[in-house]
């Protein structure tokens, strides 16, 4: 991804998206001012044709959006806007679920319909971000993407790869300045066992992300993505738990934002396949290709 792109993405979004934009966001107010400056910066149009990127940048700059918990749909209008014509804002249900679809102009379905005249029940997800109920009054087919559910799934790994890089740093910081009995938590050997096997879980979910990104325009692409749902789902999980014990109490608090990352983590986990879902695809593929195809398989060749 380009430098500039990711630098101006994480400035809008350090600047923009604070304590106060992420609770009115999980009382179900849409960020409108947030929006209007990610659409003046053309982030938006990231990945769309003529833009100068591809869909290898939707996915950086979802990784930066993640470790910001940036409370938009910002997902769905990226990957819409890459292969629609960009017209306000433009959410993506799957199974009937969109993000801020109370607010969005137009709803496409991964299955691939798309409609501007759509009901909408609100209702939002473990982290209080809008996960809407919609109902196509109207609808018309159009062409969507191949893989077009493969390509979300990607987006909630990119979005958790971001996180999970943020509250490492969080976590590092706290132990590091957090003193008991006199000296650092950091310095405990049970609080460094446990930063350790956190690292190892966010540098795993990490490479399993680039290599679902770099694998974008491959035929390797579903694989990859099953593959890194499936690992980077399950660093969440462990991730969560470590940071959680390793803040404490402070860390169960309202007033601390690293809730704002772990409930979102979780969120993230379950939409578009859980690790389950992803590591029964990788099964049935091993399991049709044989025994003789297994290690072209594994190197990425099957």
């Amino acid at each position: 991804m380009d430098r500039l792109i990711a630098d101006t993405a994480a400035r809008i979004f350090s600047d923009h998206v604070d304590r106060g934009v992420l609770d009115a966001a999980e009382r179900g107010e849409f960020p409108r001012a947030l929006w209007d400056v990610v659409r003046e910066a053309g982030l938006h149009l990231v990945g769309s044709p003529g833009s100068g990127t591809d869909g290898g940048d939707v996915y950086e700059l979802l990784k930066v959006a993640g470790r910001h918990a940036v409370p938009l749909p910002l997902a769905e209008a990226l990957i819409a806007n890459s292969f629609l014509d960009e017209a306000g804002l433009t959410t993506i249900a799957g199974e009937g679920v969109a993000p801020w679809g109370r607010v969005a102009d137009r709803v496409v379905t991964v299955e691939g319909e798309m409609s501007v005249d759509f009901d909408v029940a609100e209702d939002a997800n473990l982290a209080g971000e809008s996960r809407d109920r919609i109902r196509l009054r109207s609808a018309h087919r159009i062409d969507v993407p191949a893989q077009l559910y493969e390509r979300m799934a990607l987006s909630r790994v990119a979005l958790m790869a971001g996180a999970l890089d943020r509250i490492l740093a969080m976590t590092i910081d706290y132990a590091t300045a957090r003193e008991q009995f006199g000296r650092p938590i950091a310095k405990f050997q049970a609080v460094q066992h446990n930063l350790a096997v956190l690292a190892g879980e966010v540098a795993a979910a990490r490479c399993a992300c680039d290599g679902a990104i770099m694998a974008h325009a491959s035929a390797n692409f579903a694989v990859s993505v099953a593959a890194a749902k499936a690992r980077v789902g399950e660093a969440a999980g462990v991730a969560a738990e470590i940071v959680h014990q390793v803040h404490g109490a402070m860390g169960f608090t309202h007033e601390h934002s690293l809730h704002h990352f772990t409930r979102r983590l979780w969120a993230w986990r379950d939409e578009y396949g859980r690790e389950t879902h992803w590591q029964e695809q990788l099964g049935r593929r091993v399991a049709g290709g044989g025994a003789d195809s297994f290690w072209e398989f594994l190197v990425g060749a099957g």
